[in-house]
């Protein structure tokens, strides 16, 4: 069972030997690392470039922003299974693609699997959040639950039957997508009760009140598009949902 594994990457020369290395170190053998560039002007490249050995695709040109490029990885992807390891993260150990491959196999009817994840500080790699994954459920979902977006690993045909990341939703297209699959269309999932990756803190989402706004305008969009009841309910469940994660 091949997987497809993406990272994308703009101008983030800080982390992503760190990122490179946990991908390295998987003692899984059969994994497609793909790597997709948005034109980075720092030291990216040259980290890349050194890396080569270990990449199956690359490209560096200019794109929409982060969903556009990782949409960019899925059309490329060769692999069964498909997951995404942002590159100022990293695998928390050297079997977790061996974990997931393990669990597809022995799950044959599965669509989808995703598990467990730390929040880390981006300096000291100490331990802010831990967001501890369980068996989803329809109620969960209405209630502003979901899965840590960067365990989630999928079946390639499902981004073929069902689509890729929108592109009008700015940093909740994770969000809109996982709405979509679990909540629209029911696909089926596991929870791996695993510590999947190490994800530093200060995402898109959250580096200003603005960029936090647009993020809430853009959560009640996905709700909206895919029929989930009281949106605002749910919103307000999913922010109360993280002070559990301290």
């Amino acid at each position: 069972m091949k997987i497809s594994l993406i990272t994308v990457i703009y101008n983030g020369e800080a982390f992503l030997q760190e990122c490179f290395n946990s991908v390295i170190q998987q003692n899984y053998p059969d994994v497609e690392y793909i790597v997709i560039d948005g034109g980075s002007t720092d030291k990216t490249l040259s980290i890349i470039s050194q890396n080569q050995s270990h990449i199956g695709y690359f490209i560096s040109e200019k794109d929409k922003g982060l969903y556009d490029a990782i949409n960019k990885g899925i059309q490329k992807a060769a692999g069964d299974i498909i997951g995404v390891l942002n590159a100022d993260d990293m695998f928390a150990s050297n079997d977790v693609l061996t974990s997931v491959a393990k669990t597809f196999m022995a799950n044959p009817t599965i669509d989808g699997l995703y598990g467990d994840l730390d929040y880390i500080h981006p300096d000291t790699n100490k331990v802010i959040r831990k967001w501890r994954s369980k068996q989803t459920t329809l109620t969960d979902l209405k209630r502003g639950w979901m899965p840590a977006h960067p365990t989630l690993y999928l079946r390639k045909e499902l981004f073929e039957k069902y689509g890729i990341y929108a592109l009008d939703l700015g940093t909740a297209a994770d969000y809109e997508l996982i709405l979509r699959y679990f909540y629209t269309h029911r696909i089926k999932t596991v929870y791996l009760p695993l510590l999947m990756v190490k994800m530093r803190m200060g995402g898109l989402s959250n580096q200003s009140l603005k960029s936090r706004y647009y993020a809430f305008i853009n959560d009640y969009k996905a709700l909206k598009r895919n029929k989930v009841p009281n949106p605002f309910f749910v919103l307000f469940k999913k922010k109360l949902s993280k002070l559990g994660q301290f």
